[in-house]
């Protein structure tokens, strides 16, 4: 089994934020699948499927960004899923938007999604697809304030693509392992 989670606000004040491009991710997932049924479990959105014949559990933490770890680690225990069967998709402020990159066992990088997983796991050995959402142009402006805020309207135009690719991606560590996946897709 494996537990492929992307983070983000709940709230429809965060919805389309760049902050909450790893939900908007799941969503594409769950759309992809035939729309499995969403429960609300473990301070999460979560719906079980088959994917190419591994069962997967999606999952939107709702326990806001900075607490994700709150629904990760008690899933990753109830269903005994080991954790090199866990896949993060969150935003990347280092990576210019439209632009994403596979990898596994590396530090928090100041995101305070991956920090909560990795501290409530006890590790960081896990895969991860982090989405570009880029930085802002003026290096006074908040970003927090710029993750926080929606995607302009010609990234906004560009995203089902994005989005479509990231699950290509997701769909390839899946089939492929994390190397592979992060030759093909990594950019």
């Amino acid at each position: 089994m494996w537990l492929i989670v992307g983070l983000g606000n709940p709230g429809s004040e965060y919805k389309f934020t760049r902050h909450n491009i790893g939900f908007m991710a799941i969503d594409y997932l769950i759309q992809g699948l035939g729309n499995p049924t969403i429960q609300n479990k473990f301070k999460a959105e979560i719906a079980q499927t088959t994917w190419h014949g591994h069962q997967i559990i999606l999952c939107k933490p709702q326990t806001y960004m900075n607490l994700s770890g709150e629904s990760v680690q008690p899933l990753m225990g109830f269903y005994k899923i080991p954790l090199d069967h866990l896949i993060v998709i969150h935003d990347d402020i280092d990576q210019p938007f439209n632009q994403m990159k596979i990898h596994k066992n590396r530090g928090h990088g100041g995101h305070n999604g991956i920090k909560s997983i990795s501290g409530l796991m006890g590790s960081a050995d896990y895969a991860r697809l982090k989405l570009g959402v880029g930085r802002p142009d003026n290096p006074n402006y908040s970003v927090a304030d710029y993750v926080l805020g929606k995607f302009t309207k010609e990234e906004a135009q560009v995203l089902p693509d994005f989005l479509n690719k990231g699950c290509d991606a997701i769909e390839a560590i899946l089939l492929d392992g994390i190397q592979k996946a992060s030759t093909k897709f990594n950019t």
